[in-house]
């Protein structure tokens, strides 16, 4: 199934989500395309919503006609898109790959050419194989792990920063362009009322994006960004927005891949490192008091024989009924590598539910990558229903939620229209939401998947934009507070009544 057009089966997909009953006969991408309804009234009790396509990605502006409205201002200071990014800018001019320059010199191609060399991948050494499918690592990477990046799988896709993925799946992701068709919805009222300021600031100058946040009972908001080898990662702000400390390599050592982070009910915060293997227990004065996983060893949580791994821990969620922990592992595609590294303690290579109760003993796994109802490919994101204990899980590019009981029997699977990259409930109403990441807005929804309200002012760095949903949070006023992936700034949305 890899190997399809996916902009052909996302709009195929989106047509069946939406009614368009009449593609499935249809065999051409333009005729699909041209058979499949562009926007939508509000209907059902769901708001209107309308096809955003942007331009591809490193091209032309962020939005389109008929995007969302940017609220009219720029984005605050600090609001700048982080350089960098997953496009892989600043790297210069390719480097030779040393162990390579003998096969390219008989394959009569650059020394350089890793998308060349990778297509024929057969034809070189295996010193030039290994290279190649090792991470380049430069002074201003910030993942300095080396971890693998997915290769030689038909999962891959054609944007892994090592080329085209041997050319197992060429086209990759939309046929390799990365144009990407996306669907937003109009809130009535806009935004339901909350109103988007910036109070967390300034956030790490020389940090990437503010890829998650944490909101302690004293209203105090932590914030974790991607940051380079020697620059702080971690802010932590008062209620009113005011700095009180930072943390940086020489507390917490060097993350290199800051993703979604949580605080507990004492007021502990917790951040996940997936490439480096571990999720680092931090003390509201910042003092590190625990490590859970090994730093560097990534690997199968085998509770009978004592070894407790992490394989890709992305994000963290706390029952709020009695404190137990759910680690979410499994950022997609890197999943083959783990299976293919011949390490004894590495053998799963699925995304998985790590479940362990308040004070760290194991109860339970949920593994995603299995036959039938209840699989998940990725973990992006996990969450626990206030009400029954329920887990959700973030399946981002699948579209969907995947649903367990708090024991693990799978319950149900959500099909939604956009990228799931985050979800939370609202601890004051219950409520379920999911983050869009890259569709960029933030849905509330019923436990049928319905969507009953709508934040975000869609891609961009406007005010009221987003550039990647980051990891929703909530202070005890009923404010939501979020960053974004793709743009050192925090938004806290403050709820019509706090106004």
């Amino acid at each position: 199934m890899f190997k399809l057009d996916l902009r052909k089966t996302l709009l195929l997909s989106a047509g069946l989500l939406i009614g368009g009953v009449s593609a499935i006969a249809l065999t051409g991408s333009a005729a699909v395309a041209q058979s499949l309804p562009t926007s939508g009234p509000a209907a059902n009790g769901q708001p209107e919503w309308f096809v955003l396509q942007q331009a591809p990605r490193g091209g032309g502006p962020a939005g389109a006609p008929g995007a969302a409205p940017a609220g009219g201002r720029a984005a605050p200071a600090g609001g700048r898109v982080a350089a960098g990014g997953r496009a892989g800018g600043g790297r210069g001019a390719p480097q030779p790959i040393q162990a390579c320059v003998a096969d390219a010199a008989k394959m009569g191609v650059d020394a350089s050419d890793r998308n060349e060399m990778m297509k024929r991948w057969k034809e070189v050494s295996p010193a030039c194989v290994q290279a190649l499918q090792t991470p380049t690592i430069t002074e201003t990477t910030v993942d300095r792990s080396g971890t693998p990046t997915c290769v030689r799988s038909v999962i891959c896709m054609s944007s892994n920063g090592q080329g085209i993925s041997w050319d197992d799946n060429p086209s990759g992701v939309h046929n390799g362009t990365n144009n990407v068709v996306r669907i937003e919805w109009r809130s009535n009222p806009v935004n339901l009322g909350y109103k988007p300021t910036y109070p967390y600031q300034p956030l790490i100058q020389g940090a990437g994006g503010a890829v998650s946040v944490g909101v302690d009972s004293k209203d105090n908001v932590w914030v974790i960004q991607r940051a380079p080898v020697g620059t702080d990662a971690i802010s932590k702000f008062d209620k009113n927005g005011k700095l009180l400390f930072r943390l940086g390599d020489s507390v917490i050592g060097h993350f290199n891949k800051a993703h979604g982070m949580n605080v507990d009910a004492q007021d502990n915060a917790y951040f996940a490192d997936p490439s480096g293997a571990m999720i680092l227990k931090i003390s509201p004065d910042g003092k590190v008091l625990k490590t859970i996983g090994t730093r560097g060893k990534r690997g199968d949580w085998d509770e009978a024989k004592g070894q407790r791994l992490l394989w890709d821990p992305i994000s963290i969620a706390f029952d709020p009924r009695n404190g137990d922990m759910f680690i979410a592992e499994g950022h997609g595609n890197e999943s083959p590598n783990d299976r293919q590294s011949g390490d004894p303690w590495n053998t799963s290579g699925a995304a998985r539910i790590i479940h362990l109760d308040k004070d760290g003993k194991f109860i339970n796994q949920i593994y995603g990558n299995m036959m039938g109802a209840g699989h998940f490919w990725m973990a992006h994101d996990v969450a626990i229903d206030p009400t029954n204990g329920d887990v959700w899980i973030g399946d981002r590019e699948e579209y969907r939620i995947v649903v367990y009981t708090n024991s693990g029997d799978f319950k149900k699977t959500i099909q939604m229209r956009n990228l799931v990259c985050n979800i939370a409930f609202d601890p004051k109403t219950g409520d379920p939401w999911i983050g869009t990441g890259l569709d960029s807005q933030f849905l509330r929804l019923d436990r049928d998947g319905k969507i009953t309200g709508v934040i975000g002012n869609g891609p961009g760095n406007g005010d009221g934009q987003i550039g990647e949903t980051g990891y929703i949070r909530w202070d005890s006023k009923g404010n939501m507070i979020a960053g974004s992936t793709t743009q050192a700034r925090v938004v806290k949305w403050v709820a019509p009544q706090n106004q």
